[in-house]
């Protein structure tokens, strides 16, 4: 339940705080005092967007916080999926800057607009007397039988299925699209695979290649300049290797006389020795280096299919047209086994679609055992509240499958024409519509065509009131959902509403006295003028306050004795009670 409610810069807000009781809790005050200005700053807190020309001071950020008792109504599940830190005292907040960027936070967690909103959702119901026109609305209609079929673990499950169900169609449809055009260019890949393969390509034979040809072009070249090397080496008369040679007789001779110049001889051997080492290679490689006209131009030809591939492709390496073969190859099994696939794939979603439509029809079958508990409580809900001549019928119809098979043989215009006529959807596979006659022997028919608009509050305040008793909302909020009722009308819609606040905290927001006198506790809305600017406030009224304000609502600014001591009888208290109060 909503415990406290803070509200800071909030369109005739300053600073607000409201701690709110368990049960019945009754707003009241005049027109335009700022009643329902208060529900818009609890609704940024359940994820409503807001605009910063709305601030009472467009200088300061507004604030909106909201303490919520959780214990009991099973919400640990939805912390844990979202990894959010589960207190038994909830405090959720929205922060907005004067520039309209927002900031939403569930126990000092940032969170998004959307997840606040889902959260909000669980904690609070707000009915306006606008709110009235959902009451046609097909999900809404539903929504009320599938909270009284108490079904929700079943219901979670087919939607969670429903929705790998629908997951797999769209893979279906890909699959087909991917098979139909794979079929229709299977020729042209076939082609481009197979000239990549007679190419036999390896991925660094491009590189070799432009080596060898590099050789093949430059022969006489490399082997001139090979010979040249090999002679100053080794050959002439004063090689390297000779004057090297002769160099360590020279050392040799001295080297008894003293040590270093013997290790200097010792390196001058090793010098020696690689020299004769590096001679014996280059004259190796000159060896076998030589013209090859035959060779130079089988690997120019080689080279050119290798470019030309490339060029064709658009690639500049080999490993890039590897890639393009093992893509055409995958392609041509697409073309050659696609259709395996598909019908793989349709088994899957034919055995699928079963199972859903046998989770589907437990569900119908609920709702159907539902739809007679839910027509005995609105009217007698109504006749408590006087219209004991209304009559009301909840149709279901069960949608049947009509969907052609999608077999392997499909293609994707016959799967789209499958996809629309598809009998099942998010919630199962039926329609429900609720008629309704709020007089004697007149035909039933949509709400909105058969009711006024007291009437209609009266059946949505007993709607409301029986999607409470069925499900774990723990406060909902009613916005003058009291319009056009009156007199003992409306002491039996209080009724009602303190009956409901029995199960779960009610906050109303009303302009009659009969209703205001069922509360468990009174709050009074008014503009405070004592300022430069003009500010809402809001406080707790004790029994003698309410009696007077009960009053004043009986006969207006000035009441008499008479409508004082009708007041104390509506809070059920007979004694009289002394005291002028001052409810400004």
């Amino acid at each position: 339940m909503l415990q406290k409610l803070t509200i800071q810069n909030y369109a005739l807000i300053d600073n607000l705080e409201i701690k709110f009781d368990k049960g019945l809790n009754i707003l009241t005050g005049e027109t335009g005092a700022g009643k329902s200005i208060i529900l818009g700053a609890l609704s940024l807190i359940l994820g409503q967007r807001a605009e910063s020309k709305y601030f009472f001071n467009q200088q300061k950020k507004c604030v909106i916080e909201g303490s919520f008792k959780i214990t009991g109504f099973k919400l640990k599940s939805f912390f844990e999926e979202h990894d959010l830190d589960h207190e038994d005292e909830t405090v959720l907040r929205r922060e907005i800057s004067s520039d309209g960027k927002s900031r939403a936070f569930i126990n000092d967690t940032p969170v998004n607009l959307t997840l606040l909103k889902q959260f909000g959702e669980k904690l609070i119901d707000i009915h306006s007397q606008h709110a009235t026109q959902e009451i046609n609305d097909p999900d809404f209609q539903l929504l009320v039988v599938d909270g009284v079929a108490d079904h929700q673990p079943l219901l979670t499950e087919y939607q969670t299925k429903y929705k790998a169900y629908r997951k797999s169609l769209t893979q279906l449809q890909q699959l087909i699209e991917q098979n139909d055009k794979a079929k229709a260019d299977l020729d042209y890949f076939q082609f481009q695979f197979d000239e990549l393969d007679k190419a036999a390509l390896a991925g660094d034979e491009q590189e070799a290649l432009e080596r060898e040809l590099n050789t093949l072009n430059n022969a006489e070249e490399i082997k001139r300049n090979l010979l040249g090397a090999h002679y100053l080496m080794h050959e002439g008369e004063t090689s390297a290797i000779i004057q090297l040679r002769e160099a360590g007789q020279q050392l040799s001779s001295v080297e008894k006389f003293t040590p270093e110049v013997e290790e200097l001889h010792e390196r001058l051997k090793s010098t020696l020795i690689e020299l004769k080492d590096i001679a014996a290679e280059i004259e190796t490689i000159e060896q076998r280096t030589f013209t090859n006209e035959a060779r130079a131009e089988e690997v120019n030809t080689r080279l050119s299919l290798l470019y030309n591939l490339q060029k064709k492709h658009r690639v500049s390496t080999n490993d890039e047209l590897l890639a393009i073969q093992a893509d055409l190859s995958e392609k041509i099994a697409q073309a050659v086994f696609g259709d395996e696939a598909v019908e793989k794939l349709q088994k899957q979603i034919d055995a699928a679609k079963q199972e859903l439509e046998k989770l589907a029809a437990k569900l119908s079958a609920n709702r159907k055992k539902a739809i007679p508990v839910i027509t005995k409580k609105v009217l007698d809900n109504l006749a408590e509240m006087g219209m004991g001549n209304s009559a009301m019928e909840i149709d279901q119809v069960v949608r049947e499958a009509v969907s052609p098979q999608v077999g392997k043989d499909a293609s994707s215009a016959d799967f789209r024409t499958s996809g629309l006529s598809d009998h099942l959807t998010k919630t199962g596979t039926d329609n429900i519509h609720f008629l309704f006659s709020a007089n004697k022997g007149h035909a039933l028919a949509d709400m909105s065509k058969v009711v006024s608009g007291g009437e209609l509050s009266r059946l949505m305040l007993s709607i409301k009131s029986i999607i409470a008793e069925y499900t774990a909302l723990p406060t909902i909020i009613f916005d003058e959902i009291d319009t056009g009722v009156s007199g003992e009308v409306a002491n039996k819609v209080g009724q009602v509403m303190e009956r409901l606040a029995q199960n779960l905290q009610v906050i109303t927001i009303t302009h009659l006295p009969q209703i205001a006198g069922k509360g468990k506790s009174h709050y009074f809305v008014f503009k405070d003028h004592s300022d430069a600017v003009t500010k809402t406030q809001i406080r707790k009224l004790t029994n003698e306050e309410r009696v007077r304000e009960i009053a004043k609502m009986l006969s207006g600014d000035k009441p008499g004795e008479s409508a004082l001591q009708n007041a104390r009888e509506l809070l059920g208290q007979p004694n009289p009670l002394s005291g002028e109060l001052d409810l400004r």
